[in-house]
């Protein structure tokens, strides 16, 4: 992809001893950068087409739009490396029309809608909350509401680049874990009822009166609270800077493992809601399949209007951008024409009967219009390590993706590579967040979406103000209790279908780290091949035989057993250990090839970057700068590695020797 590193428009007396572009009215600097440089030019005289002054033999394309010129200048060796022209249409500073930022966010909220409203549903069947459809809607909204608000914080003063902030997946392995656990598994409503009799842990009939609303709300609780601990670990990580430490450990072998398990360990949460009904399942799935693989490049006309085209017709790639949307829509319409039919049973205690449209129907009348979340609204959370140690691992797992993100987003958007203070502060944003979100009780952590930075590259909207009005859309819709509990009608078969393939490219995303790594290397392979059956295996057995952790103390042994039942953290962990203990090279490992990807490890700004105000915060960069201090404040656009090298350096022992 493009880097834009500078835009600088001159008259044509100007010399330069950079390499140097001309055209008739107009000299801008093109920049030497190690792939190729896309200079937007704001101008209103035409540009011709034209060659480099530098006596390379450079193609240019010149592009006119609407407001700006567009000017693509690369060698031929950078567009072969790229496979992409990686120009885009609005650019991160760039304000699209009212109504077009509007159509331009909508659109990012229904790339990830899917994803998003499977996530709390997920979790609200963990919390024996899967038959109230009513808490269903309110957990819904109160995490539509946070995802609105942690993509508009991340995009105004987080990294600043047009990142979307929703569910993570990550934290569903480990809320299920940490529910399996005796003491949260969910009771028989069915034998008990409410006021009957449940029999005991002993043996004893018990007879006591089920609270469901208490039920459900402590689990709730308990996950609020591991949510809020793990993520003062992201914060502090994120203020502290101590990321690039972190990752100096951490390459391709422990990734592969990590995250890949994620959604191979989920298989059980997918056949839940596919087995209710496999035919719809298996549709929804076609659907997909056939949208986004096959139909790509089908454009549909649509008419449209602009200044200089007037009404004319325009194509638009519906099926690329909307093509779970479209599915789901199918697959629920299908399912309403079979539920006024009857073909679907009409009986409750039917497996197939939540295939029904009107089989949670009495939840919009209870509904309320205006819902606003609020802390502590389901209780106050509880604490307790099990808990803080399972979402602690989904933390690190979610930090090490997001910093990956921040990198392939500023490519695709044609920016800078983030420096150091964007990529913290972007660490710290996400953990602030997901605070917020535990307070609230939303059921789940937020995270970057790595699908809507993909997202960029075909819809060629990189805008800033675009991604926030998608925040804005979130957050009515969060406050919009009716809208959550329209969601809530999705039949179960449908969701099965779009969270098996949101499940399945969890996985392949892990696998594509491979790319990095020596396959040829028996210590990679016997690594990678270890840590993924084992950490299938751990889990396994520990739910096949509980209680088999036996210390002699119930709180390790709860710690112990959340952790061994969590996948990604047994692959992860072994894989890890054995990556940076087994001797090896860079290469070998795929470290170096990993870092390079990424920019870690090395200088994250291009040196044709400095002065670039992409990442400044908004507002208070003069206030900033006149403050001294602020140059050793890791989050900062302040911040000098320099300065901060300098700081302790001087007072360490090795410095005041050689000083002596």
């Amino acid at each position: 992809m493009c880097s834009t590193v500078g835009v600088q428009v001159y008259d044509n007396s100007t010399e330069f001893s950079d390499k140097t572009l001309a055209s008739d009215s107009n000299i801008a600097r093109c920049y030497e950068a190690e792939r190729c440089t896309t200079l937007l030019i704001d101008s209103n005289k035409e540009m011709n087409n034209g060659e480099t002054q530098g006596g390379k033999s450079d193609k240019l394309k010149i592009e006119g739009f609407k407001d700006h010129v567009e000017i693509t200048c690369a060698t031929g060796s950078a567009v072969k490396d790229s496979g992409t022209e990686g120009t885009v249409h609005y650019r991160l500073d760039d304000i699209p029309a009212p109504h077009l930022a509007f159509l331009f966010g909508l659109q990012q909220v229904l790339l990830s809608i899917s994803s998003t409203i499977s996530i709390p549903l997920i979790v609200a069947r963990e919390i024996c909350a899967g038959d109230l459809d009513l808490v269903k809607s309110e957990i819904l909204s109160t995490f539509l509401f946070m995802c609105g608000v942690c993509t508009i914080l991340q995009t105004t003063v987080g990294v600043r680049l047009p990142i979307i902030q929703g569910g993570c997946h990550k934290f569903i392995p480990a809320v299920t874990a940490l529910m399996a656990l005796p003491m949260w598994k969910c009771p028989d409503f069915a034998a008990a009822g409410v006021g009957g009799n449940v029999t005991s842990g002993n043996g004893t009939n018990v007879t006591f009166e089920l609270d469901r609303t208490e039920i459900w709300q402590s689990r709730m609780r308990e996950i609020q609270g591991g949510i809020i601990l793990a993520s003062l670990v992201q914060v502090f990580i994120g203020c502290t800077g101590i990321l690039g430490f972190i990752l100096h450990y951490i390459g391709p072998i422990t990734i592969v493992p990590t995250i890949t398990l994620v959604g191979l360990s989920l298989i059980d949460v997918a056949l839940r809601f596919c087995q209710v009904h496999w035919g719809i399942s298996s549709l929804t799935v076609f659907l997909v399949f056939l949208f986004s693989l096959y139909m790509t490049e089908i454009r549909i006309p649509f008419p449209a209007y602009n200044r200089q085209e007037k009404c004319h017709i325009t194509r638009y790639p519906v099926f690329k951008l909307l093509p779970v949307i479209l599915a789901v829509l199918i697959s629920w319409l299908t399912c309403l024409v079979l539920t006024l039919t009857n073909v679907f049973p009409p009986d409750p205690d039917h497996p197939a009967f939540q295939t029904r449209t009107d089989a949670r129907l009495s939840v919009l009348p209870s509904a309320k219009w205006f819902y606003f979340p609020y802390p502590f609204q389901w209780g106050t959370p509880t604490i307790s390590v099990s808990s803080y140690m399972a979402m602690l691992a989904a933390t690190f797992t979610s930090i090490i993706e997001s910093t990956g993100d921040y990198y392939a987003c500023a490519r695709i958007s044609c920016e800078a590579p983030p420096p150091a203070h964007a990529v913290n502060r972007g660490i710290l944003t996400e953990g602030f967040g997901s605070i917020i979100s535990g307070i609230v009780g939303s059921g789940g952590a937020t995270t970057s979406y790595s699908q809507n930075v993909g997202a960029i590259g075909f819809t060629k909207v990189a805008s800033r103000r675009a991604f926030q009005v998608a925040g804005l859309i979130f957050v009515v819709c969060g406050l919009c209790g009716k809208f959550g509990a329209v969601l809530t009608l999705l039949p179960d078969p449908v969701l099965g279908g779009i969270v098996l393939v949101s499940f399945g490219m969890v996985t392949s995303v892990g696998l594509s780290n491979l790319q990095f790594v020596s396959l040829k290397s028996s210590r990679n392979l016997v690594i990678i091949g270890s840590s993924l059956i084992i950490g299938l295996m751990a889990p396994r057995y520990i739910q096949d035989n509980p209680g088999c952790i036996n210390t002699g103390y119930s709180e390790v042994d709860r710690v112990l057993t959340v952790l061994l039942s969590t996948a990604m953290f047994v692959g992860g962990f072994i894989g890890f250990v054995l990556d940076n203990t087994v001797p090896g090279t860079d290469e070998e490992r795929g470290v170096r090839a990993w870092r390079k990807s990424y920019a870690v490890g090395g200088n994250s700004v291009l040196p044709s970057a400095e002065g670039d105000s992409t990442y400044d915060l908004p507002y208070i960069m003069g206030c900033l700068r006149r403050m001294r201090w602020t140059r050793y404040i890791p989050f900062l656009p302040t911040f000098s590695v320099g300065a901060g090298k300098k700081l302790f350096c001087n007072n360490c022992s090795c410095c005041k020797k050689s000083k002596s």
